[in-house]
């Protein structure tokens, strides 16, 4: 790899932020052109030193690093690959013996240096091409009376291959062939030194039979091949061998062959795409095609050893690696152009046996590479093109399913380059009869494929067969938005090119023919959904087709055995129904104008014929419930004739067991078949549940309502969120007149017990369906059975907020967030929904708490959370339709967060979000919701939220420390939150940490001029509350000196238990310590307080907690030095340091207790303990 001279294409990359998580991705040039051209400039300098060598190829690394995933940008800076260098060397006479001696002196077995060795043999095979014979270099081998000097050529022999010289062959050709033969039928692929031999000696071999004269290697040929078939490298499992061993084979057939051009073969004539176009427009056709010949060597014998070559060349094609299936692919058009046309034509008919569907997706692909190889060299005839093209047209949709998966990617890839070599190599009205075929066998490919490899290469077939050929239907029209770049999403391919295409008629057939047959059963579930949504759009483009033609088909294979077919077929046969209503209703008429009567039947038939079957059971249960719900969501917005048909009953069994049982389903399938449930419930009462316009049968209300509510009481989790949201989903006529109930079972749901206290999706999805009823039953006054009235808003408002504060934990890790989630929206929409319409109901204290709630969200330190949060704070503060009342500080808000900037900030980076947050500390009504959780986030475990939310904070108390009062203010604010969450670990840990951080950093240094400070005195007496009664403190050491990097913060975490003499569970009240240390610092009693806690930490039982307790007092006296006397300072340093604190505690005590004296502070007594009854 070298830099070429070429210039940059742009200049140096901006550095990134370090939040960035797509920063490889995104970059557009090769910004360090110009520094890597200069550490390549300086190797002469540093290639000997030690540190400044380390020092440059280090950074070369790091430089390479950042292009790994995109290495296309360094292609027009780098030269790449051996080839480009060979050009570069010096290559004269006088250059052969100099690089000879260098390579000579290298030594083969030191893998350090393989660099070297491998520049210096390159540089010796240029030199090795001199014209000359290498005999003139030898000069007088005979350097001392009894010494032979070795000659050049023998030199060479030793360490390169270049046996194909002139001068070379004639004395050593022979002699090194019999060598390598020997070498390669000793060695065994077996062993990996067997391996390494092997390798080397079919490597110079094939070199031989490539650049060697057919004269001088034809005597051999039948040799080496007798030896290559001894030693049976297709049954090694080594790739290389293999790939070695056909490309051999292949060489060794065109020696046994006279080099020629096959006077048979096809020749399209003119093949320049510019001169075809323009031939084109002037309304003329291409060049005639030279009409292929007899072959006047038809009678010559073909040697023995083709049809073996021939015979192994087939057998390549199968191979289970692809690189030796295209080196056999690539042998096999070689072979072919020497053979006589009858022979050739055997060839094709062997390469054509390879599309069996007895035969595995390697044989396919390997056939499908000779195929194109065969086409491009004009050596498939036109005759042939009718077996051909029909094979290929299975190949370009061949899909095997093997286990889990399916395999045929690499086919239906290799049969879009058959089809681009195909456009290439033949005239137009060669391939006239296949155009219609092979036109929507690539569009079918380049929309509904699976894979994008396989889309793009039939968008760049299409493209090359509507160039080349232009004979295409609508080609043009169809590349401009199937281009290369346009298939790349799969979901844009199937919902939105499919439709456009299918408008012409030439296509839609296919496609919907493909989507049936295909893609309904497929294997992947992503893509049977895909496939059955592109049916429903694609009916539009031929309703009568899919009525009449396709339906039938739909209906008869919902009862497949086949559990992805019965599943496809059923949401496909949903999909086209609904799209027959939709273009019914564009005219006023029923979908039954559409559909016949047996087709509705059919569609009634399903349910209960599953049902009868039990097919809903199981694992395959799942699919068949979820497939059933969207067909009854379907139906029913079809607007199907069942009214009072015992259809609806089987229907609604299905709908209320489904989610009854959901938590029998399985976790990957439970969301999509909970929200298909809900969905098709929503839909089934709109639709057959209404007696009246506006009115609800009252039976089936009572019988629904009464139901769905006891099921909200469920001990199942999944069984309340399923019936959670059904009763959100119901339309308002059925919540008429039990609104209230329905509230107050909801409301029931989002409280927590100590019973099902674990429950957060069943209240998370409890809150989501108060939200949506609250939209809905809209808002109506005097009517809290009908709608939001200002006699039901305080409570639907009491349930939200109240879950403001759910911050259940469990092995999911912050599970109360999804209810904090779905709270925020609901109080969004609620306020949004009655700001429209009655904005009176909206309370100044509701706003308020509002408002300071979602704050709170918007500082803590998940990243998607916080983000929502800031999206609904923003939301609410800028809605103007009209304005929300009571926002507290409105017009600094607007200064703060204008409308203008909110959508260019990424509020789920922390670098971006808590510098703006932490400007709302200095409104009074949101200090205390956003400092609390900006202590969340400065305790937090991610490294980027932690660095910027305390930088944000610190720049905040930076611009108050002049400004007592409010510096007061944020204190007392601290100290507030921490009395109000003694004991609460979720808050009380990180403030303490948040504590050490502003202590240390002297943001409170103002209070310590002021003896016994009551912010010193209050913190004081909350740390000894905070601590008291924490124990297992051995729990806590396993847990956390599991981790090397933690143990400064174990340290921390284990020295307070000793105030108490009981061991402490968690780290965060093991911070403590610095606490006490950093209230040294406080004078008056609040340091008498500190040293006495501090001193009671030196005898505490565990020897661990005593030495870092030793260690922490140290660094307090030397930090801050007017805590003891001048005089005494020295002693008592040297008493913490000289002491082993994990003797004896009779031995610690006596120390202890003489520091006590030396600090000031009364000797601690021993408090007997009590003994047990």
């Amino acid at each position: 790899m070298a830099l070429s001279d070429q210039p940059a294409a742009g200049g140096p990359e901006e550095e990134a932020e370090e939040e960035t998580l797509v920063f490889r991705a995104a970059l557009e040039a090769f910004g360090e052109s110009a520094e890597t051209r200069a550490l390549l400039g300086r190797l002469w300098e540093v290639h000997g030193g030690g540190v400044a060598r380390e020092v440059a190829l280090e950074r070369f690394r790091v430089i390479m690093d950042k292009y790994q995933e995109q290495p296309h940008l360094l292609d027009p800076h780098l030269v790449r690959g051996y080839k480009t260098f060979l050009s570069l060397f010096p290559h004269e006479v006088a250059d052969v013996e100099p690089v000879l001696d260098l390579v000579t002196d290298q030594n083969p077995k030191d893998h350090e240096t393989w660099e070297t060795r491998y520049m210096l043999l390159l540089w010796l095979s240029v030199t090795c091409l001199i014209p000359f014979d290498f005999s003139r270099l030898d000069g007088n081998l005979l350097t001392q009376p009894g010494q032979t000097r070795m000659s050049i050529m023998d030199r060479i022999l030793q360490i390169a291959e270049f046996i194909t010289r002139p001068d070379v062959k004639r004395s050593k050709m022979a002699e090194f062939l019999d060598w390598s033969l020997c070498n390669l039928a000793s060695s065994s692929f077996q062993t990996l030194q067997g391996v390494i031999t092997m390798d080397g000696m079919l490597q110079a071999l094939a070199q031989i039979f490539k650049h060697g004269k057919r004269e001088d290697c034809l005597p051999y040929a039948a040799t080496v091949l007798r030896c290559l078939d001894d030693c049976k490298l297709p049954e090694s499992n080594q790739t290389l061998l293999r790939k070695l061993g056909v490309k051999l084979v292949q060489r060794l057939g065109l020696t046994f062959l006279k080099p020629k051009v096959a006077s048979w073969r096809y020749q399209r004539g003119c093949r320049s795409l510019a001169v075809n176009l323009q031939l084109l427009a002037q309304g003329q056709s291409e060049q005639k095609p030279l009409i292929p010949t007899e072959d006047a060597d038809e009678d010559d014998d073909v040697p023995e050893g083709v049809e073996s070559v021939i015979e192994q060349l087939l057998v390549g094609l199968k191979d289970k690696d692809t690189v030796v299936r295209w080196s056999a692919a690539k042998g096999i058009g070689r072979m072919a152009g020497r053979l006589p046309k009858a022979l050739a034509d055997d060839v094709v008919g062997s390469v054509l046996d390879c599309f069996s569907f007895q035969e595995t997706d390697k044989a396919w692909h390997g056939g499908c590479l000779a195929l194109a190889e065969l086409g491009r060299r004009g050596l498939l005839l036109p005759s042939r093109l009718v077996d051909v093209v029909a094979v290929i047209l299975k190949a370009l949709t061949y899909d095997e399913k093997r286990g889990s998966c399916s395999v045929g990617t690499n086919v239906r890839d290799a049969a879009c380059y058959v089809c681009w070599a195909f456009a290439r190599a033949y005239e137009p009205r060669e391939l006239k009869p296949f155009v219609t075929a092979i036109s929507s066998a690539l569009v079918i490919t380049a929309v509904f494929d699976r894979d994008v490899n396989c889309r793009r290469a039939a968008s760049a077939a299409f493209q090359e067969n509507v160039g080349r050929q232009g004979t295409f239907p609508h080609g043009i029209d169809i590349l401009t938005t199937a281009d290369y770049f346009a298939v790349g999403n799969r979901t844009n391919c199937f919902l939105v090119i499919s439709v456009y295409i299918a408008g012409f008629p030439e296509y839609t057939q296919p496609m919907i023919d493909h989507l049936v047959t295909m893609k309904i059963s497929h294997w992947d579930g992503v893509i049977r959904e895909l496939a059955v949504k592109a049916l429903h759009n694609l009916t539009q483009r031929a309703p009568e087709y899919s009525a009449t033609q396709v339906f039938p088909r739909l209906l008869s294979m919902t009862l497949s055995p086949d559990l992805h077919t019965r599943h496809g077929s059923i949401l496909a046969c949903a999909e086209v129904a609904h799209a027959l209503y939709k273009l019914a209703a564009q005219e006023n008429r029923p979908v039954t104008d559409h559909l016949d009567e047996q087709a509705v039947q059919g569609l009634k038939q399903i349910h209960q014929q599953l049902y009868d079957r039990q097919l809903y059971r199981g694992l395959g249960g799942e699919l068949m419930r979820q497939a059933v719900c969207v067909l009854i969501e379907k139906l029913s917005l079809s607007k199907m004739p069942f009214q009072g048909d015992t259809v609806i009953d089987g229907w609604q069994w299905l709908i209320n067991d489904t989610l009854r049982c959901l938590h029998l389903i399985s976790s990957h399938s439970r969301q999509q078949i909970k929200d298909a449930a809900v969905s098709a419930l929503a839909t089934l009462c709109s639709e057959y549940y209404m007696k009246e316009p506006g009115e609800a049968d009252p039976a089936i209300q009572e019988k629904l309502i009464t139901q769905y509510l006891a099921e909200l009481r469920s001990p199942e989790e999944m069984t309340r969120c399923g019936f959670s949201l059904a009763l959100g989903a119901l339309p308002g006529f059925l919540l008429k007149g039990r609104l209230q109930q329905v509230l107050t079972g909801l409301r029931a749901v989002t409280h927590t017990s100590p019973e099902d206290g674990n429950f957060p999706e069943s209240r998370r999805d409890g809150l989501k369906a108060i939200a949506r009823i609250c939209q809905t039953v809209g808002v109506k006054a005097g009517a809290p059975d009908e709608a939001v009235c200002s006699e039901n808003v305080s409570q639907i408002y009491s349930a939200l907020l109240g879950c403001m504060n759910d911050y259940t934990r469990d092995s999911r890790g912050d599970v109360g967030g999804w209810v904090r989630k779905a709270a925020m929206t609901g109080l969004m929409d609620l306020t949004l929904l009655l700001a429209r319409s009655q904005p009176e109901l909206i309370e100044a204290h509701i706003c308020e708490r509002i408002m300071c709630c979602v704050a709170q969200q918007a500082s803590e330190k998940i990243d998607r959370f916080r983000a929502h949060a800031i999206s609904v704070f923003l939301t609410l503060l800028h809605f103007d339709s009209p304005p929300i009342p009571h926002v507290p500080h409105r017009g600094e808000l607007e200064k703060l967060f204008p409308r203008s900037d909110v959508a260019s900030v990424n509020w789920n980076a922390p670098s971006q979000a808590f510098s703006r947050i932490t400007q709302l500390l200095g409104l009074p009504t949101y200090r205390y919701p956003v400092l609390l959780g900006l202590v969340v986030s400065l305790g937090g475990l991610t490294e980027s939220t932690v660095r910027h939310s305390t930088q944000s904070l610190f720049e905040y108390m930076k611009g108050i420390q002049r400004d007592p009062q409010a510096l007061g203010s944020f204190s007392g604010t601290l100290l507030q939150i921490w009395e109000d969450n003694l004991l609460n670990d979720r808050v009380s840990l990180p403030l303490l940490k948040t504590l050490d951080h502003v202590l240390t950093h002297g943001c409170f240094d103002i209070f310590t001029t002021e003896e016994d400070h009551p912010f010193a005195v209050k913190l004081l007496a909350l740390c000894k509350k905070e601590i008291k009664n924490s124990k297992d403190v051995q729990k806590l050491l396993s847990a956390i000196l599991v981790d090397p990097a933690c143990i400064g913060t174990v340290h921390m975490c284990t020295q307070t238990h000793l105030w108490l003499r009981a061991p402490g569970p968690h780290s965060a009240r093991g911070s403590a310590l610095p606490r006490f240390c950093g209230m040294v610092q406080f004078p008056g009693n609040v340091r008498r307080s500190a040293l006495l806690q501090l001193c009671l930490l030196l005898c505490h039982r565990f020897p661990l907690i005593r030495k870092t307790t030793a260690s922490q007092v140290y660094e307090t006296l030397l930090t801050y030095s007017d805590v003891v006397g001048a005089d005494v300072l020295d002693e008592v340093v040297t008493v913490l340091s000289d002491t082993a604190w994990d003797a004896e505690l009779a031995v610690v005590r006596e120390q202890r207790n003489r520091l006590c004296d030396l600090l000031g502070v009364p000797r601690p007594q021993l408090v007997p303990q009590p003994h047990a009854c």
